[in-house]
């Protein structure tokens, strides 16, 4: 089997398994237990937040710990709306978002707020003109994302942040889902940031919510103490010292890894460009684990079977959209709907090697001949 589908989720680090299974057998107890266990689990939970905070650099308050970047993205949306809805009911997004932001967005549009879509360059960056022209006195909140999971554009986030600072009732939500563990990326940046260690060799079922100390979001699960009032549930330690240990690795290790994936990408898109059925939508800015293409005449869930025929395991879009509609993004910056009817997704890490990438060349173009 060939492994092309990095962006939708990433085989787990043994050193990230290990520590998982060894602070899940030594604090197992619940971190609000009053006994001796539970005081343990307690310290263990908070020396891994002190740790995790130091590394991103951020107030211990400003964690929660969630299931994943859904739950992150949706708490961080409702919360953000639903305190702030005395001031307005104005959102500002764009087409390039996951559909955990989408979704939650449409949610609340059926409640009665108002959702203002960005234009998009050509390029793949959101429009600052157009940013501009769409804020308000009762735009309560701005949400994009860091780099788009289809073509990987990075957005300009320190743009956009300076410009929303001068509406002081508007909030700033960043889906770094696909940033985090890829580029260096500056968690003070927005409001509240979501992300999840499953995209840098972590596990599944846990994720972060970073939000601003100072700011007050009404919670989406409601209940009994927990590591924050924002997010009630049994604390669960060993998933906590797994996210710590990803990121611990990420950052140890980013320059080694991008360099890696950033020659993958170039020898990628060298031949990728000799083979006339084939274009290239990713621009060259985005970040190099992914890669967007458009084969000629085929659509993409089509091309995205017959590579599986062959052991070649790629999305045709984000692993959670509907596969028979064309790719948003794509569409946003070519306004050709065959062309983004006939896009999939190439993404890759540092562990996949030339040999792979020869593979993949090779059943691409017999996959289009036959």
């Amino acid at each position: 089997m060939i492994y092309l589908d990095y962006a939708a989720n990433t085989p787990t680090d043994e050193r990230v398994l290990q520590e998982f299974c060894l602070v899940n057998q030594d604090f197992f107890g619940n971190p609000n237990s009053l006994h001796p266990i539970g005081f343990a689990a307690k310290d263990k939970m908070d020396s891994i937040t002190e740790s995790m905070t130091k590394g991103l650099e951020l107030a211990e308050s400003e964690i929660v710990y969630t299931s994943g970047a859904s739950e992150s993205n949706n708490t961080a949306i409702k919360g953000i709306a639903r305190s702030s809805r005395h001031i307005g009911k104005h959102i500002i997004t764009s087409g390039l978002e996951h559909s955990s932001v989408s979704g939650t967005l449409t949610h609340l549009q059926e409640q009665g707020y108002e959702i203002d879509m960005l234009d998009i360059g050509k390029d793949g960056t959101l429009n600052l003109v157009s940013l501009r022209e769409l804020l308000r006195k009762d735009t309560v909140l701005v949400t994009v994302c860091a780099v788009d999971s289809e073509l990987g554009v990075i957005q300009p986030l320190e743009e956009i942040a300076a410009i929303i600072k001068e509406f002081p009732n508007c909030r700033l939500h960043i889906d770094a889902t696909q940033a985090i563990g890829k580029v260096r990326f500056d968690c003070n940046i927005a409001d509240t940031i979501s992300f999840t260690p499953h995209k840098f060799y972590g596990l599944n079922g846990c994720g972060v919510l970073i939000k601003k100390k100072d700011l007050i979001i009404e919670p989406l699960i409601h209940g009994g103490v927990s590591t924050t009032i924002y997010r009630s549930g049994t604390p669960a330690v060993a998933l906590a010292a797994s996210i710590q240990k990803a990121l611990e690795l990420s950052d140890l290790e980013f320059e080694k890894r991008y360099e890696v994936v950033k020659e993958s990408n170039t020898y990628l898109r060298s031949q990728l460009k000799t083979m006339k059925f084939v274009v290239i939508n990713s621009p060259m800015e985005s970040v190099p684990h992914i890669l967007n293409i458009s084969v000629s005449g085929i659509r993409g869930y089509v091309m995205q079977e017959r590579l599986a025929e062959y052991g070649i395991c790629l999305s045709a879009k984000s692993a959670c959209s509907v596969k028979t509609t064309p790719s948003k993004p794509v569409f946003a910056i070519t306004k050709d709907k065959k062309r983004a009817m006939s896009s999939f997704r190439i993404s890759i890490s540092h562990m996949t090697t030339k040999e792979e990438l020869d593979y993949f060349i090779e059943k691409l173009n017999l996959c289009y001949s036959n």
